[in-house]
Order: structure tokens, then C-alpha cells, then sequence
């Protein structure tokens, strides 16, 4: 395939390689890099001196916490509204992965084993210290095409 692919209109549209990182805002910087190394199971890569962004790898991405005051979630607790950040894992490490997490206190507020959609597998969603919602999925399904 070509470096540009064609869109309907036409025009040249570039071949996504992959995601190079993604952000996740964070209150307080210490508490986050704690959880997202301690308990989500990411890598410290490095921290600005200011600690305005720490950068974390997670399975070959990576992720940045950036410092915002707080509150990060300014409305209520709900089921995300969709929004979140997904972590996967290896089918074998899955069901620990969800046992870790209660095991140090961080609640599962859903789990599901989802089948026929776009993307398929057992996940779980929990939040982060400051309430961002986070998914651990063993996807065994990834539908590009439909």
C-alpha cells in the first residue's frame, strides 16, 4: 500500500502508522505517576524538571500525564459517557490484571464480555486517582473493515 491513501473525496489521505502517544490530564503529579506505574502497570520513562508532563510507556505507546489543577472530572461519576483510555493484556494475565486492581483497593465500576462489535473481549473499567476512566481488555477481536 502507498504511503497516501485515497479518500472518497479524492484527496490524498495519509496511512496511520500507529499512535505515538496520548495525554491524560492529572492533578497531582507524584499520586498519578504512582497509580499509572504502581497499579495500571506502565514504565516511568522521564519527567520534566517542572513536572508540567511525565512521560510513561505502556506497551510500546506512550503515555503522557500533564499537570492541570483540579477538579480533572467535573461532572459526576458516570459510566464515562463512552470516554476512556483502554489497556490491553494478554488473555493468560487478563483476569490477574482485574484482580490487582481490587486486591489494592481500585473498584471495577463495569466489567462485560463484549462479542460482535468492532471490538471484542473481556474488560474492566476503573478510574484513575482523579477519576479518568480507564479500561484493562483482552480484545480477541478488532474489526477494521465491516
Amino acid at each position: 500500500m502507498s504511503r497516501l491513501m485515497t479518500a472518497e473525496q479524492g484527496r490524498a489521505m495519509p496511512e496511520i502508522k500507529g499512535v505515538a502517544h496520548f495525554s491524560i490530564p492529572v492533578s497531582d503529579v507524584d499520586r498519578s505517576t504512582k497509580f499509572y506505574t504502581e497499579i495500571v502497570g506502565c514504565k516511568f520513562l522521564s519527567q520534566r524538571p517542572d513536572k508540567v508532563i511525565t512521560f510513561l510507556d505502556a506497551g510500546g505507546v506512550c503515555l503522557l500525564l500533564i499537570k492541570r489543577s483540579a477538579p480533572i472530572i467535573k461532572g459526576p461519576l458516570d459510566m464515562s459517557d463512552g470516554v476512556h483510555h483502554a489497556f490491553m493484556v494478554d488473555a493468560a494475565a487478563y483476569q490477574d490484571a482485574v484482580d490487582g486492581l481490587r486486591a489494592k483497593g481500585v473498584e471495577v465500576f463495569f466489567e462485560e464480555d463484549r462479542r460482535g462489535g468492532t471490538i471484542d473481549g473481556p474488560r474492566a473499567y476503573f478510574r484513575d486517582p482523579d477519576g479518568t476512566a480507564l479500561e484493562f481488555i483482552n480484545r480477541t477481536a478488532y474489526v477494521v473493515d465491516k
